[in-house]
């Protein structure tokens, strides 16, 4: 698996990976028990997000309320998976090329990733905590027809944050590292305080030479402070 150490700001930085295409996969056993349940309606709500970012965000008219109401959380989970799909893969690997800047040593790079893998760690953990307390109160709504929405929403919520937790301890403890200088993210460097087309254009560039589809959207998300 390949990770990126992205410059976003003065002395600021964030991890990035593409989106992993799917490998034959077998299909999953029916969902037996609580968690069985809540992980498949979350594989369920992730595989259509993901199917969406592939088509390129091209939202199929959606009929009647109940079809735009499901496709305003497809694109909510998309979002989501923008933020945490790092984490999502880091639960399976054990080897990881972490390329970063070429003015930083690897000793540097694996303390950044390190503390940043930790402040993911807790993060998740408290909301974790309040996640599962809303999921228990949506149970409350389960006699109103229709669809609980709001309990969609919190065992989405409820499972990512457990598989991110998962993923950072991952990181922290059982993968190995390996570094690979790469003098186009030093270029990134300072980008946040351009003028925006020249700004836009700089980090375009450096996507297209890495090969990094969606590295512009990455960076435009975390690293401009949005209005």
């Amino acid at each position: 698996m390949d990770v990126f150490l992205i410059p976003i700001g003065r002395d600021r930085y964030e991890l990035y990976c593409e989106m992993m295409e799917p490998e034959g996969v077998e299909p999953d056993p029916p969902p037996v028990g609580i968690i069985g349940k809540l992980r498949h309606r979350f594989t369920v709500m992730l595989h259509a997000a993901e199917d969406r970012q592939r088509r390129g965000d091209q939202s199929i008219e959606a009929e009647g309320w109940l079809g735009r109401i499901q496709e305003r959380v497809i694109a909510w989970v998309a979002e989501r998976i923008a933020e945490q799909r790092l984490l999502w893969n880091l639960r399976r690997q054990t080897a990881v090329k972490a390329s970063h800047p070429s003015d930083m040593t690897f000793e540097q790079v694996m303390t950044l990733i390190r503390r940043m893998l930790q402040r993911d760690f807790e993060r998740h953990r408290r909301w974790l905590v309040v996640d599962s307390l809303g999921l228990i109160v949506s149970g409350l709504l389960m006699p109103v027809p229709g669809p609980n929405i709001i309990a969609y929403y919190f065992a989405f919520r409820v499972v990512g944050h457990w598989l991110s937790m998962r993923g950072a301890a991952q990181g922290q403890h059982r993968i190995t590292w390996t570094g690979c200088a790469c003098p186009p993210l030093s270029e990134l460097r300072g980008a946040d305080t351009l003028e925006p087309t020249v700004r836009d254009a700089r980090v375009h560039d450096v996507a297209t030479r890495l090969r990094l589809q969606h590295l512009s959207t990455f960076f435009q998300r975390v690293a401009i402070p949005q209005a």
